[in-house]
């Protein structure tokens, strides 16, 4: 993959949220996800797999998501596309030059 990205390969519009703890009363928390923008990105798949899970098998798979650079895109954030949910793993700034953001994401519940 070079870090040429053509406006065309920006097709999916996906939304960014991050968590917010609140206090549940029990001594708990409850995590509830808000919005914080949706963007344009281009979502390559790259590796699946399957493994055994709580007695079950459960699929996962990575994928680059290419946005333009946005401060504040971290690990701890997701994306959503449609009713897919991407967990970000990490975030490089592209060549470091403040144009493009690399999220290597893992897709939940395949």
């Amino acid at each position: 993959m070079s870090t040429q990205i053509e406006i065309g390969d920006l097709r999916h519009r996906v939304s960014i949220e991050r968590s917010v703890r609140a206090a549940d009363g029990g001594g708990g928390a409850v995590i509830t996800w808000l919005h914080v923008a949706d963007v344009w990105a281009a979502v390559w798949p790259r590796t699946a797999a399957e493994e055994l899970t709580l007695d079950r098998v459960a699929g996962r798979a990575t994928h680059d998501v290419w946005i333009r650079h946005r401060a504040g895109v971290a690990p701890e954030m997701r994306l959503r596309l449609g009713a897919r949910t991407f967990d970000i793993r990490g975030v490089l700034d592209i060549e470091e030059r403040g144009r493009w953001l690399k999220c290597i994401v893992e897709e939940r519940d395949l």
